[in-house]
């Protein structure tokens, strides 16, 4: 009988001696391909022309009156409720809470000051959700009674809606992932850029980075997913929204210098006979005047902004000359 020492010894010199058995190959990893934002489309150099918003004056607004709210907006106070369209998904401006579900923000505090001075209630409210592509024609059907989402007043819409006085002045700049190195907008120009539809960003990039694709998204929210999935080297927005976005990812940061002023305004449907929105407007006018000078206005901002931009004083009044009555 062999000893059982040379048994083991015959077996590892055999397996030794033995041509290995060729494994396959490890596939390499795919690349997990991320799907765009819902509605999000992809605009390439040239689609559009490169023209920046316009630089002629603004139209004033309409100042307040000496009017009650039951005589400037019978229909709303009959009504027992203000409706507000507003985005729902910009950090820091207008969201929803993931706990309590109720809208918080500085477009929402200024929003329930006007339902206050209307009702004595800031809580007689309806918040309705609209996009960048959406809310004119949602005042116009008449399923708002204003628009607040950061709408910037230009020309160009003024000669689609009346606008309040201004509420908030933005700078459009850029924000960028923390290690990407870029700083100017010439850093980017060339890469994928994202926009909202119809924005004042969207003319800018446009404008300024001719060479670059522009992923146009419905929501400023959906230009952070794109970021964080690499589909977009920058977002080119208010810094009041870039402001939210940073919030919410501390790798992203705020960069480059202002690209331009922007000036928002509460939206509102020209007046007419389907519209009569002439009381509507002094009466928004009346509480932005209100808030400018009681304090609201600037708590609300340190709130809300305080972290993320420079002090900033409330807007100067911007009205119209009107003719006496």
């Amino acid at each position: 009988m062999r000893h059982p020492l040379s048994i083991i010894a015959t077996a590892l010199l055999l397996t030794s001696c033995a041509t290995p058995t060729p494994q396959p190959d490890t596939p390499p990893t795919p690349t997990v391909y991320q799907p765009l934002p819902q509605g999000a489309t992809i605009e390439k150099p040239g689609d559009k022309p490169a023209t920046e918003p316009s630089t002629a004056p603004l139209l004033g607004s309409l100042r307040p009156d000496s009017r009650s709210p039951a005589e400037r907006v019978p229909h709303i106070v009959e009504r027992g409720r203000l409706i507000v369209g507003v985005d729902q998904s910009q950090n820091l401006l207008s969201f929803r809470d993931p706990t309590s579900g109720q809208l918080h923000g500085f477009e929402v505090d200024i929003a329930r000051e006007i339902a206050r001075d209307v009702f004595g209630d800031p809580n007689k409210i309806e918040f309705r959700y609209i996009d960048s592509s959406n809310w004119v024609l949602a005042l116009e059907k008449n399923h708002i009674d204003v628009a607040m989402r950061t709408i910037s007043i230009t020309r160009n819409r003024q000669d689609q809606v009346f606008f309040s006085t201004p509420y908030f002045t933005g700078n459009t700049r850029m924000l960028v992932d923390k290690s990407s190195h870029i700083i100017t907008l010439d850093d980017v120009d060339g890469h994928p850029i994202c926009v909202t539809d119809t924005s004042t960003g969207a003319a800018h990039a446009r404008a300024r980075a001719p060479h670059s694709d522009l992923v146009v998204v419905k929501s400023s929210a959906d230009c952070l997913i794109t970021l964080q999935q690499n589909q977009a080297k920058a977002v080119i927005t208010d810094d009041t929204i870039l402001s939210g976005m940073a919030a919410q990812d501390p790798s992203t940061t705020i960069v480059g210098e202002s690209l331009n002023k922007e000036h928002y305004g509460i939206a509102i449907a020209k007046s007419g006979r389907r519209h009569p929105t002439d009381g509507l407007i002094r009466q928004i006018n009346a509480t932005l005047e209100r808030i400018f000078t009681d304090g609201t206005w600037q708590h609300s901002f340190d709130t809300w902004f305080g972290d993320y931009l420079p002090y900033q004083s409330p807007p100067a009044l911007n009205y119209r000359k009107e003719t006496a009555q």
